[in-house]
């Protein structure tokens, strides 16, 4: 009998890898006898790297960068397949979390740490990059990013702009000779979701800038800036971001990534997943456990849990999904192959006090309720 363990993150509780573990726990108590694979995954956003080092079996490293508002943070990133692809963060480098909420201004906020984290991936010698890259503080196009690859950013009087997104409204030119073109040899595939466009009403500085600090003034301003910035990188690269769905990913970095880096955007769940090898585990399956920490009708669409089940139903595979808590729209899971729920909180309680103890104790709650319904299922 195999089973098959292949939860997101419960997020302020558990990693991906964690919450396989823990659920692997009560499988292995419930039945012995099983034959019980591990595949944290993710779905582009906080995880993705702890997700694919785990399931791939891979390393984790380590290095200094630049932070979204200046000084220094350790970021952490995987290698795995031998060492030939290499797992980022943005979030690591550039993410909100890394500013107190005082001091969030997407004008300022910059890049500049994810393509020193970037850069050192490449010289691990590999050959391709999955990079996610949500939770950003920024709001500058990748502009910080292209600034620590090489690229220089240079105003009508040929000085370099400083560091954030309003710099760019005097941006002139892009110097493009100090880019080690040992970039062109290798893939970047990003891992996002976002289908906003760079510029607009629908664009990275309209929707996602309060969310980082931008007033209404802010908001006019980074948008302005990061449209000078798609005139400058269709003049000087050649290519056009301004409406690429999905440029406006994580500041406008998606646009950057794709003009400095040639960088594709892809769906994240299927990306991560393809990665983690879980097709080939699937197979032979006699259950998926899948779960993450609020399922709701996001789960069924564009999340990982959502996508795994759907690969299972596909395969002829039963699927339990394990939950901290409902949330509307979580029925529509069973179109998706999700053959049976189990919460961890009360029913009627999604966020009420009890749900508060389980998040802080998640994951032996997580291997008991794995274990009960895998008695009942198998």
């Amino acid at each position: 009998m195999k089973v098959v363990v292949a939860p997101n993150s419960f997020k302020g509780s558990l990693s991906a890898s964690q919450a396989a573990a823990a659920i692997a726990r009560g499988v292995r108590e419930a039945r012995p006898e099983a034959d019980v694979v591990e595949i944290p995954v993710a779905d582009g956003g906080e995880g993705t790297v702890d997700a694919l080092a785990s399931a791939k079996k891979g390393t984790y490293l380590s290095v200094e960068v630049e932070g979204p508002l200046g000084g220094s943070v350790r970021a952490t990133y995987g290698l795995i397949d031998a060492g030939s692809t290499g797992v980022v963060e943005l979030a690591s480098a550039s993410g909100l979390t890394l500013i107190p909420a005082e001091k969030r201004d997407p004008r300022k906020t910059s890049t500049y740490g994810f393509g020193q984290l970037l850069d050192a991936v490449r010289r691990q010698g590999v050959g391709q990059i999955i990079a996610g890259i949500g939770g950003s503080a920024t709001n500058d196009g990748g502009a910080g990013m292209a600034q620590a690859l090489g690229y220089r950013l240079l105003d009508a009087s040929g000085h370099d702009l400083s560091r954030g997104g309003a710099a760019l409204a005097r941006l002139d030119r892009i110097d493009t000779s100090g880019f080690d073109p040992a970039w062109r040899s290798i893939s970047v595939m990003v891992a996002s979701d976002v289908t906003n466009p760079l510029v607009g009403p629908q664009g990275a500085s309209h929707i996602y800038g309060p969310q980082k600090g931008a007033d209404d003034e802010a908001v006019r301003e980074l948008d302005q800036a990061l449209a000078r910035l798609a005139e400058v990188i269709e003049r000087d690269l050649k290519k056009k971001v301004a409406d690429i769905p999905g440029a406006g990913a994580a500041g406008g970095a998606g646009a950057g990534l794709i003009a400095f880096l040639g960088a594709r955007l892809v769906p994240g769940a299927p990306l991560v997943v393809d990665a983690s090898g879980f097709d080939a585990a699937l197979s032979g399956a006699s259950l998926l456990i899948t779960g993450e920490g609020r399922v709701d009708a996001q789960t069924a669409y564009g999340k990982a849990p959502g996508e795994v089940a759907k690969r299972a139903r596909a395969a002829g595979v039963p699927v339990l999904l394990l939950a901290g808590s409902k949330g509307p729209g979580w029925e529509s899971l069973s179109s998706m192959g999700v053959d049976s729920i189990v919460t961890l909180a009360e029913e009627g309680d999604p966020g009420g006090h009890n749900l508060q103890v389980l998040m802080h104790d998640a994951a032996p709650e997580l291997t008991r309720a794995a274990a009960r319904a895998v008695q009942e299922l198998l």
